[in-house]
């Protein structure tokens, strides 16, 4: 019984690191080291960042966090329209991507067109993933896998709170300026 309760334990814990475990080197993290090596369209402070996203949102997008599984708005979405980054309005990726991983986060088998997203290596809670950024501003979007469905064979799992859905296949647009 006492292996069996273990066992679960660890389960959990590998279940819940596996998808979205925040990283070592977000954003705000980084500030002046390898941030400052990468340069992003949108620049703002983290003072103003502070300004215009939510507690939680700041959290995830600036500070690499993650939100519990099975509890963001969007993890069981299967609407049409299109997702934005929720720091930027920049359109990352499409609901006819979105499919259900089981791991209680929006999954996506790919991004909405090329140079949407940076991929780059997460080495954090001693595991090797690869983190997604947003690469209008450089937010923290959650990680991307290996183990998605065709075609791809990728899995991009997103906070549901650093994205915002626009419904329909006319999404109306918005711009990082409309959220001051």
């Amino acid at each position: 019984m006492k292996k069996t309760l273990i066992l679960l334990a660890l389960g959990a814990m590998s279940f819940v690191t596996g998808c979205e475990a925040g990283s070592t080197n977000s954003p705000a993290a980084m500030n002046n080291s390898t941030n400052s090596t990468m340069k992003f369209p949108l620049q703002r402070t983290e003072a103003e960042w502070r300004k215009i996203l939510t507690p939680e949102q700041y959290h995830v997008l600036r500070e690499a966090g993650t939100e519990r599984p099975f509890t963001g708005k969007y993890w069981n979405t299967k609407e049409p329209g299109v997702y934005r980054c929720a720091a930027c309005g920049e359109v990352l990726f499409k609901s006819d991507d979105k499919f259900d991983s089981g791991c209680g986060w929006p999954s996506f088998s790919e991004i909405a067109a090329q140079g949407k997203v940076i991929a780059r290596d997460d080495s954090s809670f001693g595991m090797h993933r690869t983190e997604v950024l947003c690469a209008n501003c450089g937010s923290h979007l959650g990680h991307v896998f290996d183990d998605g469905p065709a075609p791809t064979g990728q899995r991009y799992c997103i906070n549901s709170v650093s994205i915002d859905f626009a419904k329909g296949t006319n999404a109306p647009t918005w711009k990082a300026e409309d959220k001051k």
